[in-house]
This record gives structure tokens, sequence and C-alpha cells, in this order.
């Protein structure tokens, strides 16, 4: 695939571990090196080409628009009003797909820094795409790039780049970096309501149809707001 020029931001979290920072302000607005976080993402969305961004917002809706009127780039942006009920990651897929035109796009989570290595990350995942093989492209970081990260891992691959879970009490090698490149035959026969995007991830692994591609840079885990200050040194020290 050359192109992509469709993504959606997942905006609509509580924000819960990020207090008391989000007692004010959706967790995609609070800043990191002088930006909202949802604005980083903006940045390389931009840099990859993307035009149309949906963003799906239940907190603090109001702030989170009110924003986004005023991003410096010309993006078509759409909101996915998830206001009277939160989605999750997987519902709030589902019920943003009409707003979403292309077949395969960018979805990308609103609270995950990354530094692109010798190549634009989502250029990388536009390029490896197979939709003959694909419902899901998932960008992994191995562990020793990831900062702020303390916990197990989640994902391994195989020798073509299949992925399958970590196994129960072990380590596993990557770590999903909240990007990815998604089919809308991924949506099939969903769930109604809320459900997590795992439900249909685990379904894209029974059929062999869930990839992922190494990260060649950092990525930043900017969960808590002990995490911002590391970050913010990193990005300065490039």
């Amino acid at each position: 695939m050359s192109k992509v020029e469709t993504a959606m931001i997942m905006a609509a979290g509580l924000g819960k571990r990020m207090r008391p920072l989000t007692a004010t302000r959706p967790k995609p607005l609070i800043k990191v090196a002088g930006k909202a976080m949802i604005d980083h993402c903006l940045d390389k969305l931009w840099e990859a080409g993307v035009m149309k961004v949906v963003v799906n917002a239940h907190y603090l809706p109001d702030a989170l628009e009110a924003h986004l009127e005023g991003v410096n780039f010309p993006f078509d942006i759409k909101i996915s009003d998830e206001r009277s009920q939160l989605m999750e990651t997987g519902g709030g897929l589902v019920q943003a797909q009409s707003l979403i035109d292309e077949d395969t796009f960018f979805c990308i989570n609103s609270d995950n820094l990354w530094s692109d290595g010798p190549a634009n990350s989502l250029n990388r995942l536009a390029a490896r795409w197979d939709d003959n093989a694909m419902d899901a492209l998932l960008l992994l970081v191995p562990q020793t790039s990831a900062r702020n990260y303390k916990g197990a891992g989640d994902f391994l691959l195989d020798e073509h780049g299949r992925v399958t879970r970590r196994l129960a009490n072990r380590q596993a090698p990557f770590i999903y970096t909240g990007i990815q490149l998604v089919s809308k035959r991924l949506l099939r026969d969903a769930p109604e309501g809320p459900f997590s995007t795992n439900i249909l991830w685990n379904r894209a692994i029974e059929e062999e149809r869930l990839f992922g591609l190494v990260h060649e840079g950092n990525w930043f885990e900017v969960g808590t707001p002990e995490a911002i200050a590391p970050t913010e040194a990193a990005l300065a020290g490039g």
C-alpha cells in the first residue's frame, strides 16, 4: 500500500492514572514537551500524508473539540461522539467506522509518544501492509526501546511477522505501541456496545491475520504524571 490518508485517534478515555492532571482536562490535552499529547500524534500523521482524522470523545469532550478546531494543519477532522457512553477501544472503532472513508486506516492511541528511526514509522506500516494476508498490522517496540514501561510485554512474532500473545507468567519481547494499521475486516461481526479491541485481535490471531512490525525508534509510555519529566528529558536529548 503506497499511502494511507485516514486515521482514527483514540481519545475518549478517562485518564484515571494521569490524575490529578486530568481533573480539569482530558488526557490527550496534557502537555509533554510544551505540546498537547494529541498534537504530537497529529504531527506524525501530517508527516505521513494523512488528510482525514476521526477522533472519539467522551471525557470533557467540549475541551477536546475546541482544541481540535485550532490545530495548525488543514485536516478534515470528524468527532465520533461518545458523550452518552464510553465505548472502550473496540466499541469506539465500531461506532466510528461510518466516519472512516478508507477500508484501511491508521488507529493511534492519543496518549503515546514515539520517535521515528531512519524512516517514518507510519509509512513503514503502509509499505508492509499485505491486504490479502492481514486484518491488522501492529507497530511493536522491543522492551529495550520502550521508555517508562514496566510491564511484562505483550506479544511475540514468528518468522513471518505473525503475532501471538505472551504466555501467562512469562515475559514477551515486544510491546504494543498503541499504533496500528487496520482493515475494516477486523470489525466484522463485532459485539454490540463497549468492548476491547482484544476480542477482535484474538480472532485475528486464530485466523493468522494479525501481524506486527518492529518499531525502529523509541517509544514512550506516558500513563502517569511521573512519566512526563523523563519523557521530556529524553525528547530534549534527541
